[in-house]
């Protein structure tokens, strides 16, 4: 059987030598979001070894839409200047590199896994995190709902950490909409209570994530690629759990 494992891939204007992709991988070593020699080594050393695509650990766009004090940013000039160095040094390597912009809603400010992965309060150097409704998704903690003109902050956020990635030299953006972090706390029924236009209907819970891939589409290159990590199903047998027919027609509609 013929294998296409290592032929080249076309996405709009960005082509990949082979369909070997590095996924995602936290490292919790970035002080103020800025990345170091350990992500250059860390990703450095996956384009050394032949992967077509290297897509970073989730980085946040904004300083409250992190999991920990640790995790990566693009919410700021120096946080671009630092991923140039390694975005240029694993593209010398013949490799394409993807950033998986971020934002974990209401599971945020958390402690360095080395220190229990606990909640942060904001009296303890943590944040008031906010998500679709006000329910606890890391059994710690609730987080407050979100007004509708903070979502429309959260929108505008996502737009600039793209416009950051293009002038950091990134060759494609990823939202992570998965896992249970903003995204996927909205368009599953399960954390989203909403009864406005963010909330309710399927054709509303999707709203957020829709609005946000119009942005960022607006603020990039057409010939970018823009890809959206999600999460399948719900893994619950609860009634209103998110299914894989919802993560079709989903797919469908971002197409």
């Amino acid at each position: 059987m013929e294998t296409h494992l290592f032929s080249s891939l076309q996405i709009r204007d960005l082509r990949l030598k082979n369909r070997l992709v590095m996924s995602p991988m936290q490292q919790y070593s970035s002080p103020d979001g800025l990345v170091g020699s350990w992500h250059l080594v860390h990703l450095g050393s996956r384009a050394v070894g032949g992967v077509g695509l290297v897509i970073t650990e989730a980085t946040a766009v904004t300083p409250n839409g992190r999991n920990t004090l640790f995790d990566t940013g693009l919410w700021n000039d120096a946080q671009v200047t630092a991923w140039q160095t390694v975005v240029q040094f694993v593209q010398a390597q013949g490799a394409k590199i993807a950033v998986q912009l971020w934002h974990t809603g209401g599971k945020g400010s958390h402690a360095h896994p080395a220190a229990g992965f606990h909640y942060i309060a904001p009296t303890e150097g943590g944040w008031v995190t906010k998500s679709a409704s006000a329910v606890s998704l890391d059994k710690q903690h609730t987080p407050d709902a979100l007004t509708v003109p903070e979502i429309q902050t959260l929108v505008a956020e996502f737009a600039a950490g793209a416009q950051r990635a293009v002038a950091a030299g990134f060759d494609a953006i990823e939202l992570h909409a998965g896992h249970g972090y903003l995204f996927h706390q909205f368009y599953s029924a399960l954390a989203n209570h909403r009864h406005d236009d963010y909330g309710g209907s399927f054709d509303n819970r999707i709203r957020l994530l829709l609005e946000t891939v119009d942005a960022v589409r607006a603020v990039i290159p057409a010939g970018m690629p823009l890809l959206i990590r999600l999460s399948a199903v719900d893994f619950s047998e609860e009634e209103h759990a998110w299914t894989l027919a919802d993560s079709v027609r989903l797919t469908a509609i971002l197409q």
